[in-house]
């Protein structure tokens, strides 16, 4: 698409301030970033902004007047509980925004969702076998957030007719420095306790992607041609490592412990959903563990050649890198303890 207009929401987010980086040296677009507040966009951003709220009616309405493509990054999410704010923050502007983009003449809405919205496969043979099919969705009725991406996902699948190429982003979980909400940044001070368990013996494989490789995917779905009126792809990292890899390499880095014994799933959901009970006469404003960060560590190996066949998609960062860049941001600000819900300020 040339002398495309591009419209980044959350634009001042992890994911955002990495899409904005990819697109800055296309001159074939106009950028444009949408955040709630411009002071706290890149330094170097040259390009127009929108600022506004977009739990704000008549500020869906305006950003998305004159855009052709919008790359959605501005998205509320927690992990766990919060039922009425992801109604009210994620699932009823998102799906506002969606119909406003349509009416306004946009001609490509890409969304940030995850592979976790997915079946969960659990093996017990052989662990390099790949989940094919990636298309089934399964409510987890303990995840509001996660349970509201796959309605997103079900308006956009139905709404693909109204003229709007409509693409669902399922990307891996995100890897790399600035991220504050997600597996990373909470589960490393978690480890410091020694109470965090192997869940099945940390066999599991974790879908870890870095952030420029995250942003190499929106431009290129930006661009890509002969795409259907609904897309779905899963972004993933090259490689994916096992959890057991992935804590070690966190033990070694932030000199954190390694678990010291294993539990079953079923046994870390009981303990996760018996911490989010106890938070009430608990200290602090988020629970120890919840069962979003078990769903989390679940299998996650998941089929990414659809991606490369149709997008030309190829992650370039290694997994370890980017962990890296977090933990030493992590380190930089001494493992905060990380609230598991995005504050709304």
């Amino acid at each position: 698409m040339a002398n495309t207009t591009i419209l980044v929401t959350g634009a001042t987010g992890f994911l955002g301030k990495n899409i904005l980086k990819a697109f800055k040296n296309n001159s074939d677009i106009t950028l444009i970033a949408a955040c709630r507040d411009q002071s706290k966009l890149p330094k170097d951003f040259q390009g127009e902004v929108r600022e506004g709220d977009l739990r704000d009616a008549a500020y869906r309405q305006s950003v998305v007047q004159g855009i052709d493509v919008i790359c959605h990054a501005g998205t509320w999410s927690s992990l766990w509980n919060h039922q009425k704010m992801e109604v009210d923050n994620f699932y009823q502007p998102t799906i506002d925004l969606i119909d406003q983009a349509i009416g306004a003449g946009c001609k490509r809405f890409l969304m940030t969702s995850t592979v976790a919205i997915a079946r969960v496969a659990r093996r017990t043979g052989d662990m390099d076998t790949v989940i094919d099919d990636f298309s089934e969705k399964t409510y987890t009725g303990f995840w509001p957030h996660l349970d509201r991406l796959i309605d997103v996902d079900d308006y956009m699948h139905k709404n693909a007719e109204r003229g709007m190429h409509m693409v669902n982003m399922r990307l891996g979980h995100f890897v790399g420095a600035g991220n504050t909400i997600g597996l990373v940044p909470a589960l490393v001070p978690r480890l410091k306790t020694y109470l965090v368990p192997w869940l099945s013996g940390g066999k599991s494989r974790m879908p870890l992607v870095a952030d420029s490789d995250i942003a190499t995917s929106f431009v290129a779905v930006t661009f890509a041609k002969g795409l259907k009126n609904y897309e779905s792809f899963n972004i993933c990292g090259a490689d994916f490592p096992t959890m057991r890899e992935v804590i070690k390499h966190i033990s070694l880095k932030a000199k954190t412990p390694v678990p010291l014994f294993s539990v079953p799933y079923p046994v870390g959901y009981l303990f996760a959903w018996f911490m989010e009970k106890l938070l009430p006469i608990m200290p602090g404003k988020s629970p120890f563990l919840t069962r979003s960060i078990v769903h989390l560590a679940e299998d996650w190996h998941c089929n990414t050649q659809y991606a490369k066949d149709k997008l030309g998609y190829i992650p370039q960062k290694d997994w370890r890198t980017a962990l890296d860049e977090a933990l030493a941001e992590l380190e930089s600000r001494d493992y905060p303890w990380t609230h598991l819900a995005q504050k709304y300020d």
